[in-house]
C-alpha cells in the first residue's frame, strides 16, 4: 500500500522526469489495485509477509525498477519495504527477460 501512495503524490513534474504520464501512473495503480483485492482474503496477521504477486507487463517492471530506484527512497518510510519491492522487482525483470 505504502508503494501506491507514493505513486499516488507524485506530482506532474516528477512524473514528467521518469517519462510518464498520468495514464501509465493510472495503469500501474491499477495493477496494485487488482493485486489488493486478491489479498484481501489473507488474514491480517500474515498480510505483511505473505508476497502478493503482480501481473505486469516487462515495460511496466522496468518503469517501477527506475521508479523504485529513483523516487521510492524519497517518500517511503518502510526501507524494508523498499528492499522487498526492489528484491521482487529484479526477479520479475530476470524472469521475463528469461523467457
Amino acid at each position: 500500500m505504502e508503494f501506491a501512495l507514493v505513486l499516488l503524490a507524485l506530482s506532474p513534474a516528477a512524473l514528467d522526469a521518469l517519462g510518464w504520464t498520468f495514464a501509465d501512473r493510472k495503469r500501474l495503480l491499477d495493477h496494485f489495485l487488482r493485486s489488493g483485492k486478491a489479498a484481501q482474503g489473507i488474514g491480517p496477521e500474515r498480510l505483511g509477509t505473505t508476497p502478493i504477486e503482480l501481473n505486469l507487463p516487462q515495460r511496466d517492471v522496468d518503469r517501477l525498477q527506475h521508479f523504485s530506484r529513483r523516487e521510492l527512497p524519497k517518500g517511503a518510510s518502510n526501507a524494508a519495504m523498499l528492499d522487498r519491492v526492489l528484491a521482487a522487482l529484479d526477479a520479475a525483470s530476470h524472469r521475463h527477460r528469461a523467457d
